[in-house]
């Protein structure tokens, strides 16, 4: 198996973190525009995107804590895969840790994901810090993947 790990800091509060990560409103904010479903534990969360989309199911929810997502519906490669979010305070920042874990194995779809992940991640530091993210369609195309 094979995981996507990024970190980041942001100068907002955990709080601030986890409403982007956890509202439909927050996720629309720094990750795709298309996104409707329930954020509740047990619910599916829908992010649609050029060409395609995903399902999220929320398995975990922790207040200011963390969050965990798997991998519903979507391309292959992500199915059964799961999507943490780990937040921790440092000084005057709040620590994101992601890790989008459980890929079968490294392939090239893989190294794209990780670019965009971590191009989506700097839009949920943008969302937090200023208010105003990148999400889908307004994020960087990279290829012909998007």
């Amino acid at each position: 198996m094979a995981d996507i790990l990024h970190r980041i800091g942001v100068t907002a509060s955990p709080d601030a973190v986890y409403d982007a990560l956890t509202t439909i409103d927050g996720l629309a904010g720094w990750w795709t525009e298309e996104t409707e479903g329930s954020t509740d534990i047990g619910g599916v969360v829908q992010f649609r995107f050029i060409p395609g989309g995903f399902d999220m199911k929320v398995l975990e929810s922790q207040r200011a804590d963390h969050v965990l997502w798997e991998v519903a519906d979507g391309p292959e490669e992500w199915i059964g895969t799961r999507v943490r979010f780990d937040l921790k305070r440092e000084d005057d920042f709040t620590i994101v840790l992601f890790k989008h874990e459980g890929w079968e194995k490294q392939a090239e779809f893989m190294h794209h994901c990780s670019t965009k992940w971590a191009i989506y991640l700097m839009s949920l530091k943008r969302l937090v810090e200023t208010g105003k993210g990148e999400p889908s369609p307004n994020d960087v195309m990279i290829s012909n993947w998007h």
